[in-house]
């Protein structure tokens, strides 16, 4: 009777491969989407360093390597000899003339001997030598030149007497440079530049005033 009241057993399948499988499969998966994040990460990195570099440059070449035309003008007088006769029109003057050259590059900008030319109403009354030098970079060189003004050469049937009776000489020069501006050693590029101002002498004052150049 107890031999029939036994009831077989059988022993279970094992169930650790299947889940050792769906484990791995699971760990597969999370492991391809953790690469792809990667990749899609360093994808992303790359393309803003490009753009970050592009930028660079592009600020670099409007900025830096792009290279303007300095500015050649008076910027003052003093005088040193003043002569100045309304009844029989003419004058006599020796002006000490503070020149200024602008160079709003990242490179010097040296130019070479050139000629400041004064006129009054298109006659030419007087010129001087403008030595060469070197404006550096982002810098106004500041120098002074003598020039002497006389109304020899001016025509006498002029509008000089009613000028002077009046107190106020007009005035205007003009110069041209001729140079090269250097950036980093390396890049030289050929400038000229041109000057033209005009202004007023009042003679009362014995001062430029009305200074006017483009």
């Amino acid at each position: 009777m107890a031999e029939k009241d036994q009831t077989p057993t059988y022993p279970l399948a094992p169930t650790n491969g299947y889940v050792r499988s769906d484990e791995e499969a699971a760990g597969s998966e999370l492991s391809k989407e953790l690469c792809r994040k990667k990749r899609m990460k360093c994808l992303a990195y790359a393309v803003a360093f490009a753009v970050f570099q592009t930028g660079v440059i592009l600020i670099f070449s409007l900025t830096v390597m792009k290279i303007k035309n300095p500015k050649f003008r008076v910027r003052s007088a003093s005088f040193e000899t003043f002569e100045v006769v309304a009844s029989n029109p003419s004058f006599n003057l020796r002006m000490n003339a503070e020149l200024g050259v602008k160079n709003t590059n990242f490179g010097h900008y040296k130019f070479d001997n050139s000629t400041i030319t004064f006129f009054y109403k298109g006659v030419q009354v007087g010129s001087a030598i403008v030595p060469n030098a070197r404006a550096k970079a982002r810098s106004t060189k500041k120098f002074n030149v003598v020039v002497d003004l006389s109304s020899t050469g001016v025509p006498s049937n002029s509008e000089l007497g009613s000028d002077l009776d009046s107190g106020i000489l007009p005035l205007s020069s003009q110069s041209n440079l001729k140079g090269k501006v250097e950036l980093m050693k390396v890049m030289k590029k050929k400038k000229s530049v041109d000057m033209n101002c005009t202004m007023e002498l009042n003679i009362s004052t014995k001062e430029l005033r009305h200074l006017t150049c483009k």
